[in-house]
């Protein structure tokens, strides 16, 4: 897993602050002032209220609001404090979002911190890394923000979905940060953890509300609907004529479905030079999505066989791109950063996909820096909706990072050794093969390790109707480096794995603890149905978080048309996949 990274300054705890109070104090108030004070704000034809009956209306609703929270205090002091005499929803959001980006962009640009940390090089990259996940986070509060202008009140089951894997992201990302300053010398962790404290306890407050958003609008008497829909119908319900969603476009409709000979690819890369391009990052430019595009139309990056030697990063702006090669031990991105020689965790990635949409098919992805230099991601996905078909993606410790959002991955074959596949995302892993490596000497192999921070976050990895076996080399050393199915790198992990086969590489207890007693009574690990030698039940860990056996109806809320919504996006492009078990 990531446990690196420091940095050591009093200056960064004022810019964090800043950036705490300033943005994800808005999680609470777009999902519930929004909603609940225009139960008492006044008609546009009517006189407004005196500012005291404002003030006291805002308050009711505030604690109306906080009630469901863990961090009542933190939610109505920030929210009052925010909220002042303003009772008017859409523009108390559009104010509170506009002095957040306005103070997020000051505090990250002129921050004395940055010059202060130019000294520390682990602790200087921290601090770029975490100003990169605060974009991330601004970028998700904006389309937050989209959603709840647009608000129908009928649709609010629609609109939950979402918010709970963005506000779900917001925490994934405080958390990378705060994962990026671990094992570092002086006391920079410890610093960053208090100075993100307030924004931790705020998003975490914003979960919650969005998650007991019906019984918050009851107790306000707001008048609302919840529509009683099929697991397969939640989620962008409204469908045009041939049956698909209508967010889906005529050019994502069917297109894994379709033989690459009749694929017209927007780029072709090509080490010859029989493509536009000899390397991927030169075709990235053309990826590139102007902010004024809203069409989410595929733009498809074939590449041609070949090793590309590359650090490749797929951006925001590249949203709905298909990078297509010509198979995944064909066509090879390949690179070898690492923890070892000097770069956290985070920027170890061969490959990053940020932009939503992504679609991967056909194509290897490898971090070939070995098992000596430790923490190595081949890829990284933070890509809401993105699906990965038929890759490879090789490495050793931490080789797939399922960073945030909602991924699907079929026929996909991932290898490494100590936490190779972990992360914060919504993922389900499908007939994909799960392959345990030799590890160094001293090492045992955990082949997930999940990181869900909050119980009501929407996350977890899942493996269905997968194999996990081992490489051919760790075969002979089985015993002397034992495996595990996962371990708990977060206090509410979350892990299930069911129609699997599983091979005698891993041990009879099945799962590791993580250091002690952490997480063991909080996690949720589970196991339905899986066959082979590994999969014997006899010998489990008994913690208290284990929740084997699972029903079938449990097991079936881990399916992708629920987990995931899946049958919403994935089904549509054509991908081979099971909705259900």
């Amino acid at each position: 897993m990531s446990d690196e990274n420091g940095g050591d300054d009093g200056g960064k705890k004022k810019r964090v602050t800043i950036i705490a109070v300033s943005s994800l104090v808005l999680v609470a108030m777009v999902v519930g002032v929004a909603v609940g004070v225009n139960n008492y704000s006044s008609s546009p034809n009517e006189t407004p209220a005196a500012p005291t009956t404002e003030i006291s209306s805002s308050m009711k609703s505030i604690k109306a609001i906080c009630e469901p929270t863990d961090f009542k205090e933190n939610c109505v002091e920030s929210l009052s404090s925010a909220a002042g005499n303003t009772t008017d929803p859409k523009e108390l959001v559009k104010v509170a979002f506009k002095v957040a980006i306005k103070n997020i962009k000051q505090a990250l640009n002129k921050s004395e911190v940055l010059h202060e940390l130019e000294k520390d090089n682990f602790t200087a990259q921290a601090l770029e890394d975490c100003k990169e996940l605060m974009d991330y986070a601004i970028d998700d509060l904006k389309h937050s923000f989209d959603e709840v202008s647009a608000l129908d009140m009928s649709k609010l089951d629609d609109l939950l979905v979402n918010l709970k894997i963005w506000l779900s992201a917001a925490i994934t990302y405080q958390e990378t940060c705060l994962d990026g300053f671990k094992n570092t010398t002086g006391n920079a962790a410890e610093s960053m953890r208090k100075a993100l404290k307030s924004s931790s306890e705020l998003t975490r407050n914003g979960l919650a509300i969005v998650g007991e958003i019906a019984s918050v609008l009851t107790s306000l008497q707001i008048p609302f609907s919840r529509r009683l829909l099929s697991k397969e119908q939640e989620n962008f319900p409204q469908r045009t004529e041939d049956g698909f969603p209508v967010w889906v476009s005529a050019s994502r409709r069917r297109l894994l479905a379709v033989p690459k000979s009749q694929l017209q690819p927007n780029v072709i890369v090509a080490q010859d030079g029989s493509g536009k391009y000899k390397t991927i990052n030169e075709a990235l430019k053309d990826a590139i999505r102007p902010k004024t595009d809203k069409t989410n139309t595929t733009f498809v990056i074939y590449v041609k066989a070949g090793v590309y030697k590359e650090t490749v990063h797929f951006l925001k702006s590249m949203s709905y791109v298909m990078l297509v090669g010509d198979g995944p031990l064909k066509t090879k991105i390949t690179g070898n950063r690492n923890f070892i020689d000097g770069t956290p965790t985070f920027k170890t990635a061969t490959v990053a996909v940020m932009g939503d949409g992504f679609i991967a098919k056909d194509i290897g992805f490898e971090n070939s820096a070995g098992a000596a230099k430790h923490q190595a991601v081949a890829l990284r996905v933070s890509s809401d909706m993105s699906m990965f078909q038929n890759c490879q993606i090789d490495g050793y410790q931490d080789t797939l990072y399922a960073h945030a959002h909602r991924q699907f991955y079929t026929g996909c074959t991932i290898s490494g050794t100590i936490d190779f596949i972990f992360g914060d995302a919504a993922v389900v892993f499908q007939s994909c093969k799960m392959v345990v490596r030799k590890p160094l000497d001293n090492q045992q192999n955990i082949v997930t390790a999940q990181g869900r921070k909050d119980q009501r976050e929407p996350t977890g990895i899942v493996l269905q109707d997968c194999t996990i076996t081992a490489d051919p080399l760790l075969v002979p050393f089985m015993a002397k480096n034992p495996s595990f199915l996962g371990r708990p790198w977060k206090e509410f992990s979350r892990t299930i794995i069911m129609n699997t086969q599983i091979e005698n590489v891993i041990q009879p207890e099945g799962w590791l603890p993580w250091m002690g007693d952490f997480a063991l009574n909080t996690l949720y690990y589970a196991e339905f149905n899986n066959k082979g030698p590994g999969a014997a039940l006899t010998k489990r860990v008994k913690w208290t978080g284990i929740k084997t056996p699972l029903t079938t109806q449990q097991a079936l809320e881990y399916t992708p048309s629920r987990f995931l919504q899946g049958d919403q996006w994935i089904k549509p492009t054509g991908v081979p996949y099971k909705s259900g078990l």
